[in-house]
């Protein structure tokens, strides 16, 4: 009988390939399947990532298709048929290396799928990375914190008006489509000169604002915009 093989969740970064760790880089010579998400247009972000600093050639790629929807229905068929896909390379021993932007554990897909194939008694691990919202405070070349007493809120852009009041700095992430909205928020709570952002961060068309009170709220900033508010 063969054993199943184990699925990884392996983060690759925000974007830049030098942010990747060892760890994750010898994980992906030694996975033969590789999976990772696919956008409708074609564009697999986590894997361009990933061959910036490791040779895939001769792996197996495995396309990985998640809904940009809200709808649970919608997002628990296309988590179960994505489960699905890699089981078949799962139960043939062959172990699987799922890239995830980012960090693993922040706002990933992999926890849904991790959770299935768990519960089907599968085996997994996690492979921590550099989550966005690190990488950008270094490009900002500042400080998340101000002291070791101090709390840190990371919240998605669509919670902005339930955090901004909450002591410490705040974290909003993909923040992208909300933007208008986020702007807004920020400035009713008198944060706008006090928030930074950065989009796309480590990639080609990286962008760093920071001062957003001189942000054009009409100017569109993409999907993965980090936004840091700082006390």
């Amino acid at each position: 009988m063969v054993e199943h093989g184990i699925l990884y969740g392996v983060s690759v970064g925000p974007g830049d390939p030098e942010l990747m760790t060892l760890q994750a880089v010898r994980r992906l010579q030694r996975c033969p399947v590789i999976a990772a998400p696919q956008t409708k247009s074609g564009q697999m972000l986590a894997l361009e990532i990933a061959q910036g600093a490791v040779d895939l050639t001769g792996k197996t790629i495995v396309s990985l298709h998640f809904p940009m929807s809200r709808n649970p229905d919608v997002l628990q068929e296309a988590h179960a048929a994505a489960a699905d896909k890699l089981r078949e390379y799962l139960d043939a021993g062959q172990d699987v290396a799922m890239l995830n932007l980012g960090d693993v554990s922040v706002y990933a897909t992999f926890g849904y799928l991790q959770e299935i194939l768990q519960a089907q008694g599968y085996t997994t691990a996690m492979l921590a990375g550099v989550p966005s919202f690190c990488a950008s405070a270094a490009r900002l070349n500042q400080s998340l914190t101000a002291g070791m007493n101090e709390p840190l809120t990371i919240a998605p852009g669509t919670a902005a008006e339930e955090v901004l009041d909450l002591p410490g700095s705040k974290i909003l992430m993909k923040t992208g489509r909300q933007l208008p909205k986020t702007l807004e928020a920020l400035a009713t709570h008198g944060k706008l000169s006090h928030s930074a952002m950065v989009c796309n961060c480590g990639l080609p068309n990286e962008e760093v604002w920071p001062d957003l009170s001189r942000y054009d709220a009409e100017r569109p900033a993409g999907y993965f915009a980090t936004i840091l508010v700082k006390e």
